[in-house]
């Protein structure tokens, strides 16, 4: 079978789902003999997958000249205008040729590089951005919405995603649900988007953790375990895990051999990111609030050592009973996974749209406690009981206290029937190869579609896009 030469292009390649997504897709091709390159506008050695600065990747970090945002405000201007700087390198005279190019997250540059690279692209859809950004993803109804001079403002940057995201070869879809909603909101494309479920390196959940490395030393325990997994973003409800925590504690005041239990939040933090920050500074608060012994450690690798001062706890406990993880490393995330102190992993955010987190937690054996909306209703299975891999329930703290009682009071034997339940459903329909297999076939499909003839709708649309993209950015440099 012909190998093909593919560049993957993500905008920001940090911590987080999509990045896990991306790092795995392209270890999975590398790995099937097919040479792979990513391209990114931001990448900190410092905050970052293992595989992205060890040399197992090709990794190249188009530096941008645009920032982030202004002033916390234009967001997705600046990432419309650093990704054109990125294609703008992909589309110079220097830079290698490819079949095949995967894109996700952002699709500005899918009609710049069939145009001018005359080459194939494949879109993988995490969710829309317009539905993020307007609140509204729910199976084709309106969540809350922004205000008028956001939308006045978002109406342009809608336009340019459906119009370019239509552009791309084919489309995959990280869940049904995504691709449900996706052709709820995008009316102009009439192509539904395949399934491609985020997959997992199963052997990366296996490996033998070395306790006497520095990082897992900080974090391990004897004691049971309530394990989340999830970056430090306000969506992702993490206060969830801290509040039903609290309640199952006041529940088992007369079953002393739950009283020592301890709840372990992990997850990415930039501090370049106000979201990030003003979310760690809640959480921690509201573990004050409910007189919960805390603190925080992180990675000797991590980009967050100089925390602000309000985040620490007034004195040192040897090992509380809320631990906050910053930017945990693959050993740190394998410890406590494959931990036989950890009773139950905890996925807080509602309306995920796959979520990674219950496919780890499955995969080392681990029972799943998440909200009954999006992607976990598609990975989790609750029915019927007796093939049970998790819990499903509404994200309320009551609820999730009393489902807490009963997953921490399974006996040795039911967690044994679960976590080889939990295992063959990860590694069947969720382990790398599946992943790597189902992105694979659509490469090589597009890739036979031969080179892009252009059409004068697709030079008119480049024009277009460039025009607005110019326009808005010289507005940010005359501000």
């Amino acid at each position: 079978m012909n190998t093909l030469s593919i560049a993957f292009i993500h905008p920001d390649l940090g911590i987080g789902g999509a990045e896990r997504l991306v790092v795995d897709a392209a270890l999975g091709l590398q790995n099937r003999g097919h040479s792979v390159h990513i391209y990114t506008s931001y990448h900190d050695p410092k905050h970052c997958f293992e595989e992205t600065r060890d040399g197992t990747l090709n990794v190249h970090h188009i530096v941008s000249p645009f920032p982030r945002s202004l002033k916390g405000m234009f967001h997705v201007l600046f990432a419309h205008a650093r990704q054109l700087h990125l294609t703008c390198y992909l589309l110079s005279p220097w830079a290698p040729t490819y079949d095949v190019f995967f894109v996700d997250q952002l699709s500005t540059c899918v009609p710049f590089l069939r145009l001018f690279a005359k080459t194939r692209v494949v879109f993988y859809c995490h969710f829309p951005d317009k539905l993020l950004a307007h609140g509204a993803f729910i199976d084709g109804k309106s969540g809350p919405r922004t205000s008028i001079i956001k939308r006045l403002y978002r109406f342009p940057m809608d336009w340019l995603e459906e119009v370019t995201t239509r552009q791309a070869d084919i489309v995959l879809a990280n869940s049904k649900f995504t691709a449900r909603v996706f052709k709820s909101f995008f009316n102009s494309i009439h192509h539904t988007p395949r399934i491609v479920y985020p997959g997992i390196n199963v052997s990366a959940y296996q490996a033998e953790v070395d306790l006497s490395d520095s990082n897992v030393a900080i974090i391990v325990s004897d004691r049971p375990t309530l394990l989340s997994l999830n970056r430090f973003e306000k969506k992702k409800n993490a206060a969830l895990a801290i509040d039903a925590f609290a309640l199952f504690l006041k529940r088992v005041t007369d079953r002393p051999e739950y009283k020592n239990m301890r709840l372990v939040l992990a997850g990415g933090y930039d501090p370049r990111l106000g979201d990030n920050v003003s979310t760690l500074q809640s959480l921690v608060n509201l573990a004050k609030s409910y007189s919960l012994s805390h603190d925080i450690v992180h990675s000797a690798t991590s980009t967050s050592k100089s925390l602000p001062k309000s985040l620490w706890p007034e004195s040192k406990t040897s090992d509380p009973q809320v631990l906050f993880v910053i930017n945990f490393t693959t050993s740190q995330r394998t410890a406590l996974l494959t931990a036989a102190s950890t009773r139950v992993l905890l996925y807080t955010p509602a309306n995920e749209h796959f979520g990674i987190g219950p496919v780890e937690a499955m995969c080392c054996g681990v029972p799943v406690l998440a909200c009954d909306s999006g992607g976990p209703m598609e990975s989790v299975l609750v029915h019927p009981p007796s093939e049970r891999t998790g819990w499903l329930r509404t994200p309320d703290p009551e609820v999730w206290a009393s489902a807490l009682v009963e997953i921490v009071g399974l006996d040795i034997q039911q967690r044994e029937r679960l976590a080889t339940r939990a295992k063959e459903r990860a590694q069947g329909l969720f382990g790398l190869e599946v992943m790597t297999k189902g992105i694979e076939e659509a490469l090589r499909e597009a890739a036979r579609m031969g080179n892009v003839e252009p059409s004068i709708i697709s030079v008119w649309l480049v024009m277009l896009i460039g025009f607005v993209v110019a326009y808005s950015t010289s507005l940010w440099l005359w501000s």
